[in-house]
């Protein structure tokens, strides 16, 4: 695997930095949970007992996000438990967090003090707003996030007013972005030898995402509104009713919607002018009720069978049964099962990143329990002998 050299300390919690830790531990890096005695992070109570959502006492978060990764008690609030986390900073590459800003400065774990005792050490923290500013300490999730970001305000139509994506990007993309971040510090590391603080906002990857729509604004002045499933340049590019369900047609650029009027041969799209872009998004209104009256005749196989027959770009809307069924999605080991320790298998999301060099016989293991590994993790990496470790034990130190 190509982090199976890097190790990585996960002081993360509930969704924005397990996700970032998860994609690292899907590539293979060693990745251990540091985490509080008696309660662990926040995810390993969401769900538990939920008849639908949760197996062997795991909640469907807790499962996704914490999959290939080992669990070690340490209460980094008492001196022999800092000690501990010290020395294990010693042997990592990484540590990563997504506290409050200002936390590990309390906790005396931040990057000087963790710099102090591993030059090369590479630390990682995914907030809100991040470590400077305005706002570094207001509290934000990912509907805080999105908001502020504007993606919400194109998300839905004017008639349905604001809507937040389905998927939780705003956590999704600070831990997406914070594990890229990473990465990049370690090739950095490579050069230099030493180590640095990676500064993750949320609320930076949602004005990040916003890509070339932001720049048309800041070109324009002209603020957008909601466009539903349309397109801010394209025409036809839309979700269509069909007989039985929806398609999504993407005629991008004039080639596309120049075949397509040959495909559909409909003459209300034969217009001359048509050809044209600026002409065909300003007449966006009328194109799409004509192409969506023809869709509503034939369901959506029918649909789906003679565009791709056209090449042209196009889509089922499917739902997660449907999506997670499909052939593509099942080819490319996108849906993999992780073993539990009652030897039942769940099935979840795989890894987007396909490397050549990889294992690709790499199996996922299951969760770990609360401190399951704490003796071993703290024996074989750093070294502690069995009566020390029943000492910190016995203080209260690790569990």
């Amino acid at each position: 695997m190509a982090l199976e050299h890097i190790t990585v300390l996960d002081l993360t919690h509930m969704l924005s930095g397990p996700y970032g830790t998860m994609l690292l531990a899907d590539l293979g890096a060693r990745t251990i949970k540091v985490e509080p005695p008696g309660s662990g992070e926040g995810t390993r109570r969401l769900l538990e007992n939920d008849p639908h959502y949760s197996r062997d006492g795991m909640g469907a978060y807790y499962l996704t996000l914490n999959r290939n990764k080992q669990s070690v008690c340490v209460d980094l609030k008492t001196p022999a438990g800092k000690a501990v986390f010290l020395d294990l900073v010693r042997k990592a590459d990484v540590v990563f967090d997504n506290f409050s800003v200002g936390v590990t400065e309390r906790l005396g774990i931040d990057h000087a003090s963790l710099a102090a005792v591993n030059p090369r050490i590479v630390t990682c923290s995914v907030t809100g707003f991040g470590q400077t500013g305005p706002h570094t300490q207001r509290p934000a999730f990912d509907q805080v996030v999105q908001a502020m970001g504007g993606g919400m305000s194109i998300t839905g139509t004017p008639e349905t007013g604001p809507t937040r994506s389905g998927i939780p990007i705003g956590d999704l993309g600070g831990g997406m972005f914070g594990a890229m971040g990473v990465l990049a510090a370690l090739v950095e590391r490579d050069q230099t030898g030493k180590g640095q603080h990676v500064d993750v906002s949320m609320l930076d990857a949602q004005i990040s995402l916003l890509n070339y729509m932001a720049t048309m604004h800041l070109l324009s002045g002209h603020v957008p509104e909601g466009i539903g499933n349309g397109h801010f340049v394209h025409v036809p590019y839309n979700s269509y009713p069909t007989a039985d369900g929806h398609v999504i047609i993407a005629c991008i650029g004039d080639p596309f919607f120049d075949r397509f009027v040959e495909f559909i041969d409909l003459p209300a799209l034969r217009k001359p002018e048509y050809r044209q872009q600026p002409v065909r998004f300003a007449a966006k209104a009328e194109i799409d009720a004509v192409v969506g009256e023809a869709m509503r005749k034939q369901p959506t196989a029918h649909w789906l069978e003679r565009l791709r027959e056209a090449r042209i770009p196009c889509g089922p809307v499917n739902n997660f049964e449907q999506a997670l069924n499909d052939a593509q999605v099942l080819a490319r080991d996108m849906v993999v099962e992780v073993p539990l320790k009652t030897g039942e298998r769940v099935r979840m999301p795989g890894n987007p990143i396909k490397l050549s060099a990889a294992d690709k016989g790499r199996a996922f293991t299951c969760p770990p329990a609360l401190g399951e590994n704490t003796r071993q993790v703290l024996g074989d990496l750093v070294g502690y002998a069995p009566d020390k470790l029943e000492a910190l034990r016995a203080e209260g130190a690790i569990a």
